[in-house]
């Protein structure tokens, strides 16, 4: 059974990128004729299944989920509720813990398995599809068009940022992903020490 202190540091990193994918809210820009803005929340979302791995990412994006479903404004251009899940952008914003768990899954695994710049790589890149698809698919529904259209408006217009974005995730998960492993597992240390 684990300690009070244990279960504060479990949360602590998820609260804190939770927190950073909410003050991503803040960093948009807008595209004509696209219900969606290009965001930097994907990347955060990204960064956090790439850092903490495929639980503790997952766990900081719901975190951040919940937050805007109780209508904090953390969601882009600092809007929240429920409305804003179900409207045009609710697939990007539902796909974000997936492309979390995914990502961290790919990239760190579970367990002792190294981390590698390939593996972490191919994380991101896998991540940013899922969210561009899953968004791309609930626009499709609630706009009623066509896959191509949906391709159009919610894939294409996207594809320039967000694989900088990815770049960028990969390139933070490679370089940072070792010390957030030591981080995590010295204070997994110093918690069964006490």
């Amino acid at each position: 059974m684990s300690s009070p202190k244990q279960r504060v540091a479990t949360l602590a990193l998820p609260a804190v990128f939770a927190a950073l994918i909410a003050a991503g809210a803040f960093m948009i820009v807008p595209m004509p004729g696209v219900p969606v803005p290009l965001v930097l929340q994907n990347m955060l979302a990204v960064l956090a299944g790439l850092l903490l791995g495929p639980w503790k990412g997952c766990l900081s994006v719901l975190l951040f989920l919940m937050l805007g479903a109780l209508g904090f404004p953390v969601f882009s251009g600092g809007h929240g509720g429920l409305a804003w899940l179900a409207g045009p952008t609710g697939g990007y914003l539902a796909a974000y813990p997936v492309a979390a768990f995914v990502g961290g899954f790919i990239s760190k695994g579970s367990g002792t398995r190294p981390r590698t710049a390939l593996r972490t790589s191919l994380a991101t890149v896998l991540a940013f599809t899922i969210i561009l698809c899953l968004g791309a698919a609930r626009l499709m529904s609630y706009k009623s068009i066509s896959w191509i259209a949906a391709l159009s408006v919610g894939i294409l217009p996207f594809i320039l940022g967000d694989s900088v974005k990815a770049v960028l995730a990969a390139l933070i998960g490679i370089r940072l992903g070792p010390f957030v492993d030591r981080v995590m597992a010295q204070a997994d240390e110093s918690f069964t020490e006490s």
